[in-house]
């Protein structure tokens, strides 16, 4: 079953190279792949679901592919067939260009689901860089502005990134003597290996979640890209990183983690408050949700911060997990509704908006609530992670003792909350209030096609922040 799930959207990509109708097969992948999902989600803690076999059995170099759907890997399944699902449906694909568009849409979420379901570290790794490639040529091939020099970029600096994070886990992998995730769990490391392993780690999957100051790449590559890219790789793709650091970087180096706590508490700050300030100055929707998503990362990389300080916490994890998978849905919905205001008006820039929700009332409510849900507004998904990252920073502390590093980190974050919403509330008011202007005189509201998928990320933020349990039954931790 779980094999399946990676091989429906490779082999209808493959199909559609070969001249399958486009449009067609991808949406019946990606609705096929929702079906196949909901098996193994609804009993994920089921060993039945777990499947592999042996690739490469030689006592040097043992390799499985195999995959299991349990914990955070089966809530990210779940982010990532929902996002596929809607990134299929969004955007306007240039005319001569399906194949290119809806393979390669295909084929990151194929990457995507294969890197989250691997049970190895080696097709861990590997199913990533296969969602990158599609990923550098919708960028270069079908995307705005300066596209090719964004492409060249973001290549450059998540080639980077792979490469320092092939080092960190090879190096785990050495001490852990298997690539099984497993073994690297109950592995026994060296402290000092450790502190080079995490520091690697860090930096790596630092680089590839856009960790401050690695993450210049991300709001001009999300700007750059088209609507199903933006919505893959900062819904989905951006998770590996995360992902990576609680289930290899927490697992094989705690203690490690632990020694670069300081490291990573001032980085992640920059995240918070340093790109959050140049959010607030961005003209341009795309740049605008492009640095929001670097910022945001920088919550969850707080509640790995209380997870590394502390690795009793119980709801470190748990905050983590619940936020990346909010957070990639109501980022994937911002991406998609901005293609939506591009095409209606022609234009992003902010102050060439206005008056928006007189022509496109639904367009405007929808763009509301997942503007809503990015602050962090009570009963949408994005709050119940939030505060469940900020509680998490104090789990540890107890009254009358004095702040540690994560205490204070936290507090200092929270005024990321107060800059998020300067900038969206600042934004929806002079997109979609006031009077008409040029570029809206004649915008017409979402259609059917736009609807279904807004509607359904839409409900999905409702539901999990209205019932966040429904995501946290699959986290053993909590």
């Amino acid at each position: 079953m779980l094999f399946t799930l990676i091989l429906l959207p490779l082999l209808a990509a493959i199909a559609i190279l070969c001249g399958a109708p486009a449009r067609k097969t991808a949406l019946a992948a990606a609705l096929g792949n929702i079906v196949l999902a909901s098996f193994p989600l609804m009993n994920a803690s089921s060993p039945n679901w777990n499947t592999g076999f042996q690739v490469l059995a030689d006592p040097e170099i043992n390799l499985s592919l195999g995959f299991h759907s349990s914990g955070a890997s089966a809530v990210m399944l779940l982010l990532s067939v929902l996002i596929t699902l809607a990134a299929v449906y969004s955007g306007k694909c240039p005319e001569g260009r399906e194949k290119l568009w809806f393979s390669s849409t295909l084929f990151i979420a194929a990457g995507c689901i294969g890197a989250f379901l691997s049970t190895d570290v080696f097709f861990f790794y590997a199913f990533h860089e296969l969602a990158l490639i599609p990923t550098f040529l919708m960028i270069g091939i079908l995307g705005r502005g300066e596209r090719k020099q964004v492409a060249w970029k973001i290549t450059i600096y998540l080639a980077f990134g792979s490469i320092v994070l092939l080092a960190g886990l090879l190096l785990a992998t050495y001490h852990a003597g298997s690539f099984a995730m497993a073994d690297l769990a109950n592995a026994k490391v060296p402290l000092e290996a450790q502190k080079t392993i995490a520091l690697l780690l860090i930096i790596g999957f630092g680089t590839l979640i856009s960790l401050f100051p690695l993450h210049s790449w991300a709001a001009p590559a999300y700007a750059s890209a088209p609507a199903p890219v933006s919505m893959l790789h900062a819904g989905v793709l951006k998770k590996f990183g995360l992902y990576g650091l609680l289930v290899v970087g927490m697992n094989v180096a705690p203690d490690g983690m632990a020694h670069w706590l300081p490291l990573l508490c001032s980085l992640l700050l920059g995240n918070i408050i340093w790109v959050g300030l140049v959010t607030i100055n961005q003209k341009r929707l795309d740049l605008m949700f492009g640095n929001s998503s670097v910022m945001h990362m920088g919550y969850i990389f707080l509640a790995i911060a209380a997870l590394a300080a502390d690795p009793s916490n119980q709801i470190a994890e748990p905050a983590a997990v619940l936020l990346m998978f909010a957070h990639g849905i109501s980022i994937a919905l911002l991406f998609s509704l901005s293609s939506v205001v591009e095409e209606k008006t022609g234009t992003l820039e902010i102050n060439q908006l206005g008056g928006l929700a007189k022509k496109a009332p639904a367009l405007a409510f929808i763009f509301g609530l997942a503007g809503m849900a990015s602050i962090g507004l009570p009963g949408l998904a994005n709050f119940a992670g939030e505060i469940m990252v900020f509680l998490a920073g104090f789990a540890s502390w107890k009254a009358g003792e004095p702040l540690g590093l994560v205490q204070i980190t936290t507090i200092i974050a929270l005024w990321g909350v107060v800059i998020s919403a300067v900038y969206v509330l600042r934004a929806y008011r002079d997109c979609f209030q006031g009077p008409l202007v040029k570029s809206t005189e004649d915008a017409s509201d979402l259609s059917l096609c736009g609807k279904i998928p807004s509607y359904m990320l839409g409900a999905v933020l409702l539901i999990v922040g209205i019932y966040p349990q429904i995501i946290l039954q699959f986290l053993p931790q909590q």
